[in-house]
């Protein structure tokens, strides 16, 4: 129990900003404290999935998208001990004096196409004749090396803990939701009630394509719950990616996964009235079935990650609906028989229009779910056996799209 609950806490925390972009500022910024003083030159090593995910994402409070500003502001205004919120600083003055840092300082970006994890960063700054780095590796926040020159007197920051180590399944994750001491999971309510807080910002202005503020706000449609949860997922997510200052809490790395995992699950229990215990451990189930099929899925792939937190939302509604066990894996069937081929094309304002996708159909699969309606052995990769119908989706996304992620970003850097 109380290595789940570590997992949890070290899986769901607050980010500002699309993880991507944000996780190589912050490696920036652990560089910089290790040199001592602002960089006169930065190298940034990255992955191929990182430097797809940070290309036409906005840059929180700028108005600007891509990797140079979130550079910039990591070596001028970012520090390390905020994580994924190491941009919090982001006022309308620090945006300018990084604009001309930018000038001044132009980053070397390289993507390293023999990168040891589909997450890495590597960062290498130098000034006065001084070095320090810092690496990224496997985990959004995991340093695995940030030494200055041994010559260098700047105390370097500790390393990142791991995760924990817990191999889950959906009966662990099942039991688990159905036990743990409620105050342990309270956070999970309080981060649902931040990613609300981030879709009613969205609902204010214009945010990426606009789709949750017109799904919101157009008499087309009434304030039936289905239209409430897509406008709110939408609309969280459209803010985030358009680069709005909002705090969502993520899971597992994402923002937009956070976001899909709690906002339907938190909305479908207030308008059923339902009891905080059974809110929590809704939410419970959604986050922590996220957090396990992104165990073997692995955190960046060329599978959508809404498809993985909507599958969270599908088990965390049918929880609510009154479904136990049973009915929780024929969501999670429903799930996978349905929107397992979306691909990852990068992080963009477009992922709005891929979460609605994803949570449109996670409420499908819990209404089927609770008729005993699923799909079988008999249908595509979904199995008999529940793990293994996700460890199908997750070889997919894990082993057998490799050569879809090079194509996506080839087409993606070859536009003309």
């Amino acid at each position: 129990m109380n290595t789940i609950l570590a997992l949890l806490h070290q899986e769901v925390i607050p980010a500002i900003g699309c993880t991507e972009p944000i996780a190589v500022a912050l490696c920036v910024a652990r560089a910089k404290e290790n040199l001592g003083r602002l960089p006169e030159a930065i190298t940034v090593s990255l992955s191929k999935n990182i430097y797809k995910n940070a290309m036409a994402v906005g840059i929180p409070n700028t108005g600007m998208t891509g990797l140079p500003i979130a550079i910039a502001l990591g070596a001028t205004i970012g520090k390390s001990e905020l994580m994924l919120e190491v941009l919090r600083d982001t006022t309308k003055v620090a945006v300018e004096q990084a604009k001309q840092y930018m000038q001044d300082v132009p980053a070397q970006i390289i993507v390293d196409t023999n990168a040891p994890d589909v997450l890495y960063i590597h960062v290498e700054v130098e000034a006065h004749g001084q070095k320090a780095q810092a690496t990224i590796q496997g985990d959004h926040t995991n340093f695995v090396n940030c030494d200055a020159q041994p010559s260098q007197t700047h105390q370097s920051v500790p390393l990142t803990q791991e995760t924990p180590d817990e191999t889950l399944s959906m009966r662990i994750v099942y039991d688990f939701a159905q036990t743990v001491a409620l105050e342990d999971v309270q956070f999970l309510l309080d981060g649902a009630k931040m990613n609300i807080a981030a879709a009613k910002k969205s609902f204010t202005g214009n945010y990426g394509h606009g789709l949750g503020r017109i799904l919101h706000t157009n008499h087309i449609f009434d304030d039936a719950l289905f239209t409430r949860i897509l406008s709110y997922t939408c609309g969280a997510c459209d803010a985030r990616m358009s680069g709005a200052m909002v705090s969502v809490m993520s899971n597992s790395g994402s923002g937009n996964q956070g976001i899909s995992c709690s906002i339907p699950v938190y909305l479908y229990a207030q308008y059923h009235h339902c009891s905080k215990e059974q809110t929590l451990r809704a939410l419970t189930l959604s986050n922590l079935t996220v957090i396990y099929i992104k165990q073997s899925l692995g955190r960046l792939s060329a599978l959508c990650g809404c498809v993985v937190a909507a599958t969270g939302s599908a088990v965390g509604l049918t929880y609510l609906m009154g479904g136990q066990y049973d009915e929780i894996t024929y969501a999670i069937k429903n799930m996978i028989a349905t929107i397992s081929g979306m691909i990852c094309d990068g992080a963009k304002p477009g992922c709005a229009l891929k979460v609605t996708s994803g949570v449109a159909t996670a409420i499908f699969a819990a209404l089927l779910a609770m008729k005993h309606s699923y799909a079988d052995a008999t249908e595509g990769i979904v199995d008999a056996d529940i793990d293994q119908t996700i460890h199908n989706l997750t070889r997919i996304g894990h082993d057998g799209m490799t050569q879809t992620d090079d194509l996506i970003l080839n087409i993606m850097t070859h536009k003309k």
